[in-house]
């Protein structure tokens, strides 16, 4: 099975990586403060985040790329995620280059009225009913943001489907090719995904950094 291979690959070269990464999530969930070291994949010194940070962090990434989320979160910081005023906040995002900076910005103020609401999905059982609640009551979050959200808190249950994990189920064959990903499509990948889970003894969450170095070069989150 060439994908099998594929992905025994990826862990032969990354599993202590992926493995801190982990780590690093679960933490985030036990103490609500992690600190991310993302080196040697990325040139930024280790940083400090807590979970409405990382809040932040996955609206920062809908329609745009990890990469510059990790850029944008290192320099505003826990404290400014919580506190800085709507226009600061902008200007941070905008002189980053994100394309959709006064929209970000707008989110992420906007998710400071449901931060109880973070906290207290972590009593839910599985990451996939604490979904349906964020997406529901979080603006700016649908299937993705909100699985990514709970993947980087430590959920290993529920599957990230960005552009790099639709674009490897379709390559590979295992999900028909569509245009849009709608929460249809969502379940199906998510599906296929649980398949070759299954297979491989991994997580969602341990897979999802896999796939992602396989397409990118990269174990980021």
């Amino acid at each position: 099975m060439i994908i099998k291979e594929e992905i025994e690959k990826a862990i032969s070269e990354v599993k202590q990586f992926v493995d801190r990464r982990i780590s690093e999530f679960k933490n985030l969930r036990k103490y609500n403060i992690t600190e991310f070291d993302f080196k040697p994949f990325l040139d930024i010194e280790p940083y400090k985040v807590d979970i409405y940070s990382e809040a932040s962090f996955c609206i920062l990434t809908a329609n745009s790329s990890a990469t510059l989320g990790i850029k944008i979160q290192k320099e505003v910081g826990i404290d400014g995620f919580k506190n800085l005023p709507l226009e600061e906040l902008f200007q941070v995002i905008r002189k980053n280059g994100h394309r959709f900076a006064m929209q970000r910005a707008e989110r992420i103020v906007s998710l400071r009225k449901k931060e109880n609401l973070l906290y207290e999905i972590m009593n839910c059982k599985t990451g996939m009913e604490a979904r349906e609640i964020l997406v529901k009551n979080i603006k700016g979050y649908g299937y993705k943001e909100a699985s990514h959200f709970l993947r980087n808190i430590g959920f290993d249950d529920v599957a990230i489907i960005d552009r790099h994990i639709s674009r490897f189920l379709f390559e590979k064959g295992l999900v028909k090719p569509r245009k849009t990903i709608t929460k249809k499509v969502y379940l199906e990948c998510e599906e296929a995904l649980y398949k070759i889970c299954e297979d491989l003894g991994l997580t969602q969450a341990e897979l999802d950094l896999y796939i992602f170095y396989i397409k990118t070069g990269k174990v980021l989150k």
